[in-house]
C-alpha cells in the first residue's frame, strides 16, 4: 500500500510499505477513506524529529471502512464505516473506565513513561503505524472504532478522530461560567473549532486571537472576536480592556510547543533546535530530559487571564525542563489543565451535534481536500499556513 512515511526533518515521502494485518484477536483493518493532517503532525515535521524513525508512517485522524476483523471484536464486520480516535484504548482498565482513555493502563508506553499510545506518534507514544495510509492496522478494535453512517459524506464525522473532542475538551477544561469569556490562542484548527464550541456551549464573549488574516476572518464569521496580533502592541491588554479590566474568564492555549514571538521564544526556539544537529541517540536523550519550548503562548495565557481564572491548555508541549513562572500562577490564583483529549469520554456529548443542522459548520470547516499522494505538499502547504485544515483521500 501507498503511505505519507517520514524521512527526516520535513521530509516527508509517499511510499510503498507493506500492508497491515490482523495480528491480535483484538485487531481490525480499515481501508481508509479519509485522513486528516494535524497540527500535532507538524511537531513532527519539525520539533520532535529526535523521536522519530526514517520510515515511520504518519496521521492520526482516520475514517474509513472495516476489511477484516479479529475473533475478539464483535461489535464490528467487513463493510462498517468507522472513525477511528487518534489514541488507542482498551476501554476495560481503570483510567478508560473513568474517562481518561488517553491514559489508557493497557496500552500505556511504559518504557518511556507515556499514556495510551497514539497512531503514528513518535516512539514516545509506541510508534504505532499512523492514519495517512490506504489501509490502517487498528489495535484494541473492540473498544477504540465509533461506527458512523455510511450515507454522509467523510467530514461529516471525520473529526470526531481527534478535532472535536480535542476542542470540547479544551472548553471544558476552560470552565467558562454561562455568559462569560474566553480567549482563544491560535486559530489552527483546535482553536478555530474551540472558538465554534465555546459560543456554542454559552460564552458571552470569545476572543480568537492569531496572525493569520484567513484563519481570523473564518472564527469572526462564526461570531467570535478575531484580533490580530500583530495589531496590538500589548494583547493582554487590549482584552482586559474588552473585559471590564480583569481579563477573560479563561484562556485557552490552542498553540504549544511551536509560539511565534520574541525574547524567549527566539531562545526557546534555538533549544528546540539544537537536538536536531545532534547524533540521533544523543538528540533523543536530550530532548528527553532537558528540551525546552517556546513558551510565548502559554506566557501570555498567564498574563492575560483574569485572577482566579483557568488556564487551558490543548496545544502540545514536549519539553521536560520549561521554565514556569510559578510566582505568577501562584499569585493569580491560576487553575491549569491540560492533556491529549479523551475521545470516548466526550463523544455522547457531541454527536447530538453532527445531525442535520450542522451547527459547528463541519461539513465545510476543511480548507483543501488532497490526494494522499499530494501529502509531502499539504505538509508544506500547512507548515505555511496556507490552509486552515486539509483533509488527505487516499
Amino acid at each position: 500500500m501507498k503511505a505519507a512515511v517520514w524521512h527526516g526533518k520535513r521530509d516527508v515521502r509517499i511510499d510503498e510499505v507493506p500492508d497491515p494485518a490482523v495480528k491480535e484477536p483484538t485487531d481490525a483493518v480499515i481501508r481508509v477513506t479519509s485522513s486528516g493532517l494535524c497540527g500535532s503532525d507538524l511537531h513532527l515535521y519539525e520539533v520532535l524529529a529526535p523521536f522519530m524513525t526514517p520510515g515511520d508512517i504518519l496521521g492520526h485522524e482516520p475514517l474509513g471502512v472495516v476489511e477484516e476483523t479479529g475473533a475478539e471484536v464483535t461489535s464490528l464486520r467487513p463493510g462498517d464505516r468507522v472513525v477511528v480516535p487518534f489514541q488507542i484504548a482498551c476501554g476495560r482498565c481503570w483510567m478508560c473506565r473513568n474517562g481518561l482513555q488517553t491514559q489508557c493502563e493497557t496500552t500505556a508506553v511504559r518504557e518511556q513513561g507515556s499514556g495510551a499510545a497514539l497512531f503514528g506518534y513518535t516512539k514516545l507514544y509506541g510508534s504505532v503505524p499512523g492514519a495517512q495510509a490506504e489501509y490502517l492496522r487498528v489495535p484494541q478494535a473492540q473498544y477504540g472504532p465509533l461506527k458512523v453512517p455510511a450515507d454522509v459524506p467523510d467530514d461529516r464525522y471525520l473529526y470526531l478522530s481527534d478535532v472535536l473532542p480535542t476542542a470540547w475538551q479544551a472548553v471544558e477544561y476552560a470552565a467558562v461560567p454561562p455568559g462569560g469569556s474566553v480567549a482563544v490562542l491560535g486559530l489552527g484548527p483546535i482553536g478555530d473549532m474551540a472558538c465554534r464550541i465555546a459560543l456554542h456551549r454559552g460564552a458571552g464573549k470569545v476572543f480568537g486571537i492569531d496572525l493569520v488574516p484567513e484563519r481570523l476572518a473564518r472564527v469572526m464569521a462564526r461570531g467570535a472576536e478575531a484580533l490580530d496580533l500583530t495589531q496590538h502592541d500589548d494583547i493582554a491588554q487590549t482584552v482586559r480592556d474588552r473585559t471590564d479590566g480583569r481579563g477573560p474568564d479563561a484562556v485557552i492555549d490552542a498553540v504549544g510547543m511551536e509560539a511565534h514571538g520574541g525574547g524567549g521564544a527566539s531562545v526557546g526556539k534555538m533549544m528546540q533546535a539544537l537536538p536536531g544537529l545532534l547524533p540521533d541517540r544523543i538528540a533523543e536523550k536530550l530532548a528527553g530530559k532537558a528540551g525546552v519550548d517556546r513558551l510565548t503562548a502559554l506566557y501570555l495565557a498567564i498574563d492575560m487571564v483574569r485572577r482566579g481564572g483557568t488556564v487551558s491548555l490543548s496545544g502540545v508541549y514536549g519539553g521536560m525542563a520549561d521554565p514556569m513562572p510559578m510566582l505568577r500562577l501562584f499569585d493569580k490564583q491560576i487553575q491549569l489543565r491540560m492533556g491529549q483529549a479523551n475521545v470516548h469520554r466526550w463523544v455522547p456529548d457531541i454527536l447530538p451535534l453532527l445531525g442535520d443542522g450542522d451547527p459547528l459548520g463541519v461539513d465545510d470547516f476543511a480548507t483543501h481536500h488532497m490526494p494522499l499522494a499530494e501529502a509531502p505538499e499539504a505538509y508544506r502547504m500547512f507548515q505555511h499556513k496556507e490552509a486552515a485544515k486539509i483533509v488527505l483521500k487516499p
